[in-house]
């Protein structure tokens, strides 16, 4: 099986030379031939309770290493968990990978304006959504302008990522919806002055994760591990997020410069480092609740977010 190194620590392997890489994939053998059903609890943290002893595995060479780096990467785009049987009998079709199938996804020249439309919302009735597209990728994000476009002003500008549970369902467990609602009035009142503002929608839930990956972390946070290291035990980045997409969406906007909203200094090295001017960065605070309390003290604490 091919598993992550931050999955192969937890099961007691970094101290084997080819598991001892933080952030390589790992190849292990098992003393039986691995089934689907033995697979299972080695891929998932969240059935280790169930399955507490597992093993023994050695740790091999691996000499695809950019594959195996490459399929990872792939895993996680795709929202599924960065493991993988090799080999395995009654697979079907082989499809080969490629090292360069990363950087052509990488690529956010391919993003284009689908279309544009006028969108009442309860924040602004005159506000503007336009829906953004690439050949490449499925997902279709989206940016609502609120006020009027302006080229030399500054907009307001909110980066917020899809999250089902907190903006549709009201999820308690983040500060997502109230983040989203609290964005769209304080550009209402931008608009209201004369200037303007722009959320961009982005569809990469969880970070960058995936929703069904989110909720495997939400499962391992029930067993008392923080965000941080929920994402670890399942093999995955904390932190995911697309935010050269961001900027390519603002730049197909006509902006060149921005104020962000945001409490993530990594959001503004981000989109500075795609060659977005950011001027300013506002502070994008929300009292806690007894549910989400200690998930914002670790992105404060593990995630280098700012208090204000």
């Amino acid at each position: 099986m091919l598993i992550s190194a931050a999955r192969a620590a937890t099961l007691k392997l970094a101290n084997q030379r080819e598991a001892a890489e933080p952030h390589a994939p790992v190849l292990i053998r098992g003393g039986e031939a691995f089934d689907l059903a033995s697979a299972r609890p080695i891929a998932d943290p969240a059935l280790d309770l169930a399955n507490p002893l597992k093993g023994p595995f050695k740790a091999e060479a691996i000499e695809w290493a950019g594959e195996a780096r490459a399929a990872m990467e792939l895993a996680r785009i795709a929202g599924i968990l960065p493991a993988f049987m090799v080999d395995p009998a009654s697979a079907g079709e082989a499809q080969a990978i490629e090292t360069g199938d990363l950087a052509e996804w990488a690529d956010t020249a391919n993003l284009t304006i689908a279309t544009r439309a006028r969108l009442p919302v309860a924040a602004s009735e005159t506000a503007e959504i336009v829906a953004f597209r690439s050949a490449d990728d499925m997902r279709e994000h989206v940016a609502l302008v609120i006020g009027r476009q302006t080229g030399d002003v500054a907009p307001l500008v909110r980066l917020h990522s899809e999250c089902l549970t907190g903006d549709i369902l009201g999820s308690l467990k983040c500060d997502c919806g109230p983040q989203l609602d609290a964005a769209l009035a304080a550009m209402a009142d931008e608009a209201s002055r004369g200037s303007w503002g722009v959320l961009l929608y982005m569809r990469q839930e969880g970070r960058g994760i995936g929703l069904v990956n989110k909720l495997r972390a939400y499962r391992l946070q029930d067993q008392g591990f923080d965000t941080v290291e929920a994402n670890e035990r399942l093999g995955l980045p904390d932190e995911a997020r697309d935010f050269a997409t961001a900027a390519r969406m603002l730049d197909l906007l006509g902006v060149r410069s921005i104020r962000l909203m945001t409490n993530n200094p990594r959001k503004v090295a981000a989109l500075e480092a795609a060659g977005m001017t950011v001027n300013e960065r506002v502070p994008h605070q929300l009292p806690d609740n007894p549910h989400n309390a200690r998930y914002l003290a670790t992105k404060r604490d593990k995630s280098g977010h700012l208090l204000e």
